[in-house]
C-alpha cells in the first residue's frame, strides 16, 4: 500500500490519485497491509490493540479497494491482489485480531470479485505461510516459536519474500485472466497438512 498501511480514507484516496496522475490509469493494485498483534487470548486482548490490527490489516485494504475499483472501472478493468495469510485460512492461538483481519480480507476479496467480475475487475488474495519478512522474523525470534512454526510447514523451510511476490505477480497478470475470487495459499503445504 505505497510504503505504509493507512486506515484513513483520505490517505488511500490520495494514494490512488497519485498513481492515476503518474501513470494515467490504474490497471493493477497490490494491497499488502499487515501488522502483528500482541499474543493474548480474546479476554486478555485490549480493545485498542484489536482496533489497531483491524484498522491496518482489514480497513486499510477495504479503503484502498474502495478507491482502486472505480479507477479500474474507468480504465475498462484491472486486477487487484490482496495479501491475506494462512492466518486467514486457519486459526492461530492467541492471535484473534490478526486472524480475524486476515479472514476478513478473504471475505472482502471474494465479495469484490463477484461484484465486479462482469465488469472485468479481478480480485484475488494470496495467503502466505511463514515468510522471512521483518515482521515475521521478529515474531519467531524465540527459538522455540521458530521450531514450532517451522514444523507446521511440510516443505521444511520458510519462504523467501520473492516466492509469494511471484504468485501475486501471476495473479495480477493476464496469465491469470480467468482467475478471480481465489484465496491462494503460498505456504509450503501448511494448510494441506
Amino acid at each position: 500500500m505505497w510504503g505504509r498501511s493507512s486506515s484513513r480514507a483520505a490517505d488511500c484516496a490520495a494514494m490512488v490519485a497519485a498513481a492515476v496522475k503518474r501513470y494515467g490509469r490504474l490497471d493493477v493494485a497490490f494491497n499488502n497491509a499487515g501488522v502483528e498483534q500482541v499474543i493474548k487470548s480474546v479476554p486478555e486482548l485490549e480493545e485498542d490493540e484489536w482496533d489497531r490490527v483491524i484498522d491496518i490489516n482489514l480497513k486499510g485494504v477495504f479503503l484502498s479497494m474502495k478507491f482502486q475499483i472505480p479507477e479500474m472501472l474507468k480504465a475498462g478493468g484491472g486486477a487487484i491482489v490482496n495479501t491475506s495469510s494462512v492466518g486467514g485460512l486457519v486459526a492461530t492461538p492467541g492471535l484473534s485480531a490478526y486472524v480475524t483481519s486476515k479472514h476478513g480480507i478473504i471475505g472482502l476479496t471474494k465479495v469484490a470479485a463477484i461484484d465486479f467480475a462482469a465488469r472485468n475487475v479481478r480480485v484475488n488474495a494470496i495467503c502466505p505461510g511463514g515468510t522471512h519478512t521483518a515482521m515475521f522474523d521478529k515474531w519467531i525470534r524465540d527459538g522455540a516459536v521458530e521450531r514450532h512454526v517451522l514444523a507446521s510447514h511440510p516443505i521444511g523451510r520458510f519462504a523467501d519474500p520473492i516466492e509469494p511476490a511471484r504468485v501475486a505477480l501471476f495473479l495480477a497478470s493476464d496469465e491469470a485472466s480467468f482467475v478471480t475470487g481465489v484465496a491462494l495459499p503460498v505456504d509450503g503445504g501448511l494448510v494441506a497438512a
